[in-house]
């Protein structure tokens, strides 16, 4: 049996009886929970304690989650998984812009906020792993950015520039949800943030050659209004 202490995750959330669901539900599937009250305490406690992952509430009495989320990204990679009642797409596009990993909008369900943490920790775990084991896998496509080269079931795939960057922003975030503007300032630019009718015929074009079945996705997630998401191999 395993010893090593379980993933720290830091919850940053003032109402409490939110604090006291998930303090008492997180721990019997071998999360440790640090909690936090405000934004300044949870600035605080994330640099004295380094947490796995943190779970922020954006309506905070001392400042606005996208604040905190700002702040913790100038010096942290952790992941940062948003649990918000604010549900709108632009809201959750603003906190994905400013460093957040994935949005729940609450009431959530349980198991579906387990599902989001384990795909956030294992994004963390393949970033920190990226420089030594440069060729990714997922089901049936491989890329291998040494040779630019691109297999699908074994075949190679010849994609255009345009296309390959897109990938390969959308792999090199694999997990994430990578919002419309984020991918068009990578690809395009950063005047090409308004753009977005470009993304959409690249990304029909990317995912006709890669996922000929666009009713069996396996690869690509759309996050309707936001962004796409590259599957993680383990979902």
């Amino acid at each position: 049996m395993s010893s090593k202490p379980g993933p720290l995750v830091l919850l940053v959330e003032d109402e409490p009886q939110v604090r006291r669901l998930l303090r008492t539900s997180l721990p019997p599937h071998g999360y440790r929970v640090l909690e936090a009250e405000s934004g300044e305490q949870a600035v605080r406690l994330a640099g004295q304690y380094a947490p796995d992952l943190v779970l922020l509430d954006l309506g905070l009495p001392d400042m606005d989650g996208l604040e905190v989320t700002r702040r913790l990204r100038v010096w942290s990679r952790v992941p940062i998984l948003v649990l918000s009642a604010r549900g709108q797409e632009n809201q959750k596009v603003e906190a994905l812009d400013a460093g957040a990993d994935d949005y729940l909008t609450k009431p959530f369900s349980f198991p579906e906020l387990l599902a989001r943490m384990r795909v956030a920790l294992r994004h963390a775990v393949r970033s920190e792993d990226a420089g030594a084991e440069s060729v990714f896998r997922n089901g049936p496509l491989l890329v291998d950015p040494e040779r630019r080269r691109v297999l699908l079931d074994g075949e190679e795939v010849h994609l255009t520039p345009i296309e390959y960057k897109l990938l390969s922003v959308l792999v090199r975030h694999a997990g994430k949800v990578v919002t419309h503007r984020q991918l068009l300032e990578a690809v395009w630019g950063p005047r090409s943030g308004e753009q977005n009718q470009y993304l959409r015929v690249y990304m029909a074009h990317l995912r006709r050659k890669l996922e000929p079945d666009l009713s069996r996705s396996r690869l690509f997630a759309t996050e309707a209004g936001v962004g796409y998401r590259m599957r993680l191999p383990e979902e």
